[in-house]
Parts: structure tokens; sequence; C-alpha cells
């Protein structure tokens, strides 16, 4: 399906009792309302369980989603990336004639 660091995949986590198992990863690329329904059938199921289930990787596109339907309190969201301090200013590197390469 994709690359665990591929942001289009988003790893569904199910956790009980301090245990963690992955139990599937989606391609978050057509974040619908299918989806949404889909992961909301699995939070139903696993809190049956007394489990809960945790989302990573987690597309901006699925993320407003589930938070346009308030769904996202219901999921463990992983927290938003934070961007570094050069993508957050638009720094770029620069590179001066007689640098050396890297």
């Amino acid at each position: 399906m994709g690359d665990t660091g591929d942001i289009s995949t988003t790893t569904v986590i199910v956790v009980a009792d301090g245990t963690e198992a992955v139990v599937g990863r989606i391609d978050a690329r057509r974040a619908d309302l299918a989806l949404v329904d889909a992961l909301m059938r699995l939070r139903l199921e696993a809190g049956g369980r007394h489990c809960r289930v945790r989302l990573e990787n987690v597309s901006e596109e699925l993320r407003g989603l589930l938070e346009l339907a308030g769904l996202a309190e219901l999921l463990v969201l992983e927290p938003r990336r934070e961007a570094e301090a050069s993508e957050q200013l638009g720094i770029e590197e620069v590179v001066q004639p007689g640098d050396a390469p890297a």
C-alpha cells in the first residue's frame, strides 16, 4: 500500500492495556465520508472491547474532514508535524561560491 513514512498512508493502531497493534494502513489521498465511516465503525468496535484507535501520519485532508464532522476527538490523532524553523520562515539554504560541496 505504501511506505509508512508516506504522508498519504495513514497507519491505524488499536491500543489496549498499553499494547499497540497496527491493524492496517490506509491510502488517505482519497479522504472521503466512506473512509470516515469505516474509521468510526472500527472505533466503535474497539471501544466495545475497551480499546482506543490511534491514527499516525494523518493527512491534512483526512484531519480536516474528521474535524469538520466533529469526530476528531473520538480518535487519537497524531499531532500535526511541526515545521522546522527554516520551513516556517521560508528560508532556503544559500550556497556561496567557494563553499565545499555537501
